[in-house]
């Protein structure tokens, strides 16, 4: 008997393919192939299935039973065979008539589905029927019209004869007219129906697809600048421009790096096309990356250009100084400047010749700013002044008033002589090389020698008229006015000799003799105008900064709309605050004059970073070894003009000797504001406000953050309050002055304390706060303060010479019997910065 006696092979029998239709939203079905697998049925084999003849059930057949198992738990294990049997059929009729209703469903949603397309689709088939039957009847309509007029003009023309002669054979021609006619609506009729029909079987049952919306174009519709190329290619096209036109070779400028979008503008190339070609070479880059020179001439020499190298300081080859011809030349008003020793009446003589009260505005009559000034004399002549001040904080704002100046007037008190400050304004005036006139001021005095004065002078090689010299001099008093006409006829004197002229007709070039940020107007030049008119609209740069002329404010508050040479103006539309001393060119764009700035600015900043930084490892470390035992003073300063704060940084950089200096964190000018203070508070820093008040929102968070405000008018004031702090940082020097001596007999060790020592004060006297040092064979082996003092069980403040106490040690425990104590005092000397 083999294996397979009586068994089948196992298998997938009885699958019978089927297709179940899905459907989908938006109207989409879908068929799919299903196979459903018939329940294997086991037939038992002939006699196998059949009970014993005792009637006896499967379950008391011993034989046709496992081992171990009892009729009971057989019989268990059959009944829940049948259940599952039971279960397994219920569940197989339910799934059945679940999976029916289901198809019914989805027939009857089918269904419903169908006859709402088909209705749809009747619907608009006959609104499309009774719209060409309404057409067709209005043409015909206007057909029989037009004919009903041709008669009627034919029956008027022709002659009744010919009339009557045409009518017989002529019957026929007008039903011919009408066959033809009908024939061609009929085949018009046929044309639109065969449209219509090919629209329908092109149109997809159910629903509109996004495809269908967008005319099958993938769901991207044609941008709004594509569809005006297109149409600017269709009119070339009509106007026969559609050849292609001839490649513009360029010559672009190529800096040390540029950017791409602006390499492909210089090009006039598509910033794609430049990316792309760059991608070719390797280089994955966006249009904002910056790319060096070599990398951009490969480019600019693959789309056919001509490369032209330039260095970042071309950009200021567009304001090169131009040479003016003679014939452009034109007369120019003088700038005189007006120099000497603080308090010597420079100020006071200015006033007295502009009959104004200029000084009335100065704190403590201390001119601290660089005033511009014109003044028409009686005789017609125009005279522009500068006024710089005279203490020796200002000495570089005094320099350059000096650089613009074309004439010096240097103010001499004759009760005072020469100073200090005189000798450095008559440098000044010999290194500019212009020439001098000297003004011995206050001759009212009873106590004036102006012969003191002019021999003084020659000490500095001033020789003066009075001295067969050739500087001119002349006495006056800017308090009675005396000898201020003569002192006006020797300036336009020496500004006729000196023949000052100037080209108005060309771009302005000046000097800005003082910059300040003002509340509401933002940054203010005073620029002197050397060269050309600076005009309201103009396109400037200054310095690092740059901006349009948007105001022009003359020396009276008016506003003007140009100043030409030698005219001071404040200029309002910088976009930031410039330094004094700077110069003002015009150029042609704002790009340029921005370009300009953006050069300057990265050049100062190499330039501060180069002095600062240390050259080599052994110059750093031997600042930082210099610096360890240096106390800084960090101080803000902040100052109503540029001048001023420049002063007051130069002051501050003077104080300080090799244990303590002051350091200016930021200067800067206009208002305090809360950045600030939050700078302050970093640095643990005061800030100092020259002329200037914090807003609203900085005294707030100053007071909240405990930051030290001080506000001062007066710089002497400044100087003496940042030398007083700076004092403070000196160490002071410590004396220590003995005051008494003990020794320990005995060591005792108390709970919660520690050792303590049972001492006699053998000299002087021990204070519990005075400092100690424990003495062992005359050896200093510990030096520290005491932790208790007691006399019995009382702790005292001090003990006499001859009486006994208790002495404990702070932090220390090492004390044996025979150990000496010194007891000593220090006195802190303190030390001032002179």
């Amino acid at each position: 008997m083999s294996d397979t006696d009586g068994k089948k092979t196992l298998g997938l029998r009885g699958s019978r393919p089927g297709n179940v239709k899905q459907s989908f939203s938006h109207g989409r079905t879908k068929n799919v192939v299903v196979e459903t697998k018939r329940k294997r049925v086991v037939v038992p084999k002939p006699g196998a299935g059949k009970p014993s003849a005792g009637g006896s059930s499967p379950a008391g057949d011993p034989s046709r039973r496992p081992a171990g198992i009892s009729d009971a738990e057989m019989e268990r294990r059959l009944n829940a065979l049948k259940a599952a049997k039971a279960r397994e059929s219920e569940e197989a009729a339910q799934r059945e008539a679940e999976e029916k209703a289901r198809a019914e469903e989805r027939e009857r949603r089918r269904a419903e589905q169908e006859a709402k397309e088909r209705e749809q689709r009747e619907a608009e088939q006959r609104a499309r029927e009774k719209a060409e039957e309404e057409e067709r009847q209005r043409q015909e309509a206007e057909e029989e019209a037009k004919r009903a007029a041709v008669r009627a003009a034919a029956e008027q023309d022709a002659p009744k004869a010919e009339r009557s002669a045409e009518r017989a054979p002529a019957s026929a021609r007008p039903d011919s007219g009408d066959n033809a006619r009908r024939a061609d609506r009929d085949r018009e009729r046929e044309q639109r129906q065969t449209r219509g029909k090919g629209r329908q079987d092109g149109r997809r049952s159910g629903k509109l697809t996004l495809s269908q919306v967008t005319d099958g174009e993938g769901g991207r519709q044609k941008s709004l600048a594509a569809m005006k190329r297109k149409q600017e290619r269709a009119r070339q096209k009509a106007m026969g421009g559609g050849a292609e036109r001839e490649k513009v070779i360029r010559e672009v400028q190529l800096p040390e790096a540029i950017v791409v979008s602006e390499l492909a503008n210089r090009m006039a190339e598509r910033v794609a096309d430049v990316v792309k070609e760059l991608m070719k070479m390797g280089m994955m880059v966006t249009q904002n990356q910056t790319i060096d020179a070599d990398t951009a001439e490969l480019i600019i020499e693959e789309f056919g250009h001509k490369v032209v190298r330039v260095s970042d300081s071309d950009v200021e080859d567009v304001i090169s100084d131009i040479e003016d011809k003679e014939e452009d030349l034109k007369p120019r008003p003088p700038v005189i400047t007006i120099m000497g020793h603080v308090d010597h009446g420079k100020t006071s003589l200015l006033d007295a010749i502009r009959n104004t009260k200029v000084v009335s505005g100065e704190a403590g009559g201390i001119t601290q700013h660089i005033g511009a000034y014109q003044v028409k004399t009686d005789s017609g002549v125009t005279l522009s002044f500068l006024d710089t001040p005279g203490h020796a904080a200002f000495t570089s704002m005094r320099s350059r008033g000096a650089q613009v100046t074309d004439i010096v007037v240097l103010v001499v008190a004759a009760d005072d002589a020469v100073m200090p400050q005189t000798v450095e304004a008559i440098n000044h005036a010999k290194a500019a090389g212009v020439p001098m006139i000297v003004a011995i001021n206050k001759i009212d005095k009873p106590e004036a020698n102006p012969t003191k004065v002019r021999t003084d002078l020659l000490q500095h090689e001033v020789v003066v008229e009075a001295m067969s010299g050739e500087v001119q001099d002349v006495e006056v008093s800017a308090k009675s006015g005396e000898g201020l006409d003569e002192l006006l006829d020797a300036i336009a004197l020496q500004a006729e000799i000196l023949e000052l002229k100037a080209n108005p007709d060309r771009p302005a070039q000046g000097a800005v003799i003082e910059a300040q940020l003002d509340v509401g107007r933002g940054p203010v030049a005073t620029v002197l105008i050397q060269k050309g008119t600076l005009r309201q609209g103009d396109i400037f740069v200054v310095g690092e900064q740059y901006g349009k002329v948007r105001a022009l404010i003359n020396d009276k508050g008016e506003r003007v709309q140009e100043a030409g040479p030698s005219v001071p103006v404040e200029v309002l539309g910088l976009n930031g605050t410039p330094e004094a001393g700077d110069v003002l060119n015009v150029t042609s764009t704002e790009a340029q004059a921005r370009e300009i700035a953006a050069y300057r600015e990265q050049v100062a900043k190499d330039k501060r970073a180069a002095a600062g930084a240390a050259t080599t490892l052994e110059q750093l470390m031997a600042k930082a070894k210099a610096d360890e035992n240096v106390a800084e003073l960090p101080i803000l300063v902040k100052a109503d003009v540029q001048g001023s704060a420049e002063a007051i940084v130069q002051a501050m950089e003077k104080i300080g000797n090799d244990e303590v200096r002051v350091r200016v964190l930021h200067s800067g000018v206009g208002a305090i504001t809360e950045t600030d203070v939050g700078l302050a508070e970093a640095s643990g820093a005061p800030i100092m406000g020259f002329n200037v008040r914090a807003n609203a929102s900085a005294r707030n968070t100053a007071n909240q953050k405990g930051v030290e405000i001080r506000y001062y008018s007066v710089i002497y004031d400044l100087v003496d309050d940042v030398k007083a702090a700076a004092s403070g940082l000196l160490s002071a020097e410590i004396r220590e002055n003995f005051i008494g001596y003990a020794n320990i007999k005995e060591v005792f060790k108390v709970s919660n304390v520690g050792k303590v020592a049972g001492c006699l004060v053998t000299e002087g006297v021990a204070r519990r706060s005075a400092g100690v040092r424990l003495l062992r064979d005359n050896v200093v082996i510990h030096e520290g303060t005491l932790k208790t003092l007691k006399r019995f069980k009382d702790e005292v403040s001090e003990v006499q010479s001859g009486q006994e106490c208790g002495m404990a040690f702070e932090n220390y425990d090492d004390i044996r019997p025979g150990d000496v104590i010194e007891i000593f005092e220090r006195e802190e000397v303190t030390r001032s910065l002179t």
